[in-house]
């Protein structure tokens, strides 16, 4: 898998990271059978985006992906962010893999989902449910990629309170992935059956 050198800039070195505590609004997009999430936080002023942090669990192509999103939106309005689309990520990134093309779609819906939560928080007569919660500081970092549940250990492996779903460790790079996949989502390596 060959990556361009911008990509490889945003993995290594990414834009934005962390959480606004205080966020406008807060979208999160998740793809289970990659198993990348983005949780994308943004801060509205007068109409722009001021600020913009994401959390990615996901592989060198989530997070240059985030990264990247979230620069080509920082200052920009609303309705100029809506217009990102995954082929203005991927072209931006010069290009992903096909098979990472993917993780374009999901930068783009997180921002969009942020910038929807926003919105509907200003919508007359609107009743904000619940906006997914941003992590408290000094949580737990081990949590299940699908639903941020609890992961213990147990019969070799991490296993969610949750959702119940089991995932093993890469012995490559280390990395959490569903029990029973062929190789790893995240650096491509075969797992050990």
């Amino acid at each position: 898998m060959i990556y361009s050198d911008k990509v490889m800039e945003h993995f290594q070195n990414p834009r934005n990271v962390g959480v606004i505590k205080d966020a406008d609004g807060i979208g999160q997009v998740g793809n289970p059978v990659c198993g990348d999430m983005m949780t994308f936080y943004i801060k509205v002023v007068d109409g722009r985006l001021a600020d913009i942090k994401f959390q990615t669990f996901g592989c060198g192509a989530a997070i240059a992906v985030s990264s990247i999103v979230s620069e080509m939106a920082m200052g920009k309005t609303l309705d100029e962010a809506m217009k990102i689309t995954n082929s203005l990520v991927a072209e931006e990134l010069g290009g992903l893999p096909k098979n990472k093309l993917h993780c374009s779609n999901l930068g783009a819906d997180a921002l969009h989902a942020a910038i929807a939560n926003y919105r509907e928080k200003l919508a007359p007569g609107a009743r904000p449910g619940p906006a997914i919660k941003a992590p408290e500081e000094g949580a737990e970092a081990c949590a299940c990629p699908y639903c941020e549940g609890p992961l213990v250990e147990e019969g070799g492996g991490e296993i969610c309170r949750k959702c119940e779903i089991e995932f093993v460790e890469c012995p490559t790079c280390g990395e959490l992935n569903k029990k029973g996949a062929e190789t790893c989502v995240h650096c491509g390596e075969a797992l050990e059956k």
